[in-house]
């Protein structure tokens, strides 16, 4: 598997229907979003991205605003702790549900979250090196059957993997569960398809003031 994200998503109800449908991108309420969550620096819009692509460099931030829905994908959200996500990201989603998702192929990591009104309901974090970082709250219907050992990571059990399933193969089904798409795997083509929902890119950097 190839996939990264680090992204955080606001939304008022389900995800994935928020984003079926080709919903119209509202260019002005994504500015402005982006300029009250990073609101020190100067973001210079550089095109398009989309929704396949939610892993930006550090020096750019991926946004977009839909009627029920916002994304936002930047490296302050690929944390191996979500439940330490700074307040004010969470804060930015008003009454909305929040989540985070974040992983990454290189180390077979993954990490997920979700606030409702402000509150933290459920984070998880693990990696094979790392083992379980975070486990906080109660697990959401679509992990059981991973934790039961019905999506093996290994064939009869034929080495010391540490988990019963692969973290990415969860990181995949946490796509298509809370924001009804997934990147890699066998995909179900009934599932929104995420290079139909584009995100507006800004390059990044920190206000420089000039004493004259």
């Amino acid at each position: 598997m190839g996939a990264k994200t680090w992204m955080l998503v606001y939304a008022s109800g389900n995800v994935g229907k928020a984003l079926s449908g080709s919903p119209q991108l509202d260019r002005d309420a994504t500015l402005r979003l982006a300029r009250a969550v990073f609101p020190k620096e100067n973001l210079e819009p550089i095109g398009d991205g989309d929704l396949s692509y939610t892993c930006p460099p550090a020096d750019e931030l991926h946004i977009g605003c839909y009627p029920a829905a916002s994304i936002l994908a930047s490296k302050e959200f690929g944390i191996e702790h979500p439940s330490k996500l700074p307040a004010p990201f969470i804060a930015a989603g008003g009454n909305e549900t929040v989540y985070l998702h974040a992983m990454h192929s290189v180390v077979d990591w993954f990490a997920y979250a979700q606030w409702v009104n402000g509150k933290l309901v459920r984070s998880l974090s693990l990696s094979p090196e790392s083992g379980i970082l975070e486990d906080i709250g109660q697990r959401l219907p679509f992990e059981e059957p991973f934790w039961s050992g019905q999506h093996p990571a290994t064939e009869d059990n034929e080495d010391d993997y540490p988990f019963l399933f692969h973290p990415l193969e969860l990181g995949e089904a946490a796509l298509k569960e809370l924001f009804g798409y997934q990147l890699e795997g066998p995909i179900d083509r009934a599932l929104l398809e995420p290079h139909s929902i584009p995100l507006i890119k800004f390059k990044r950097s920190r206000w420089r003031w000039k004493l004259w």
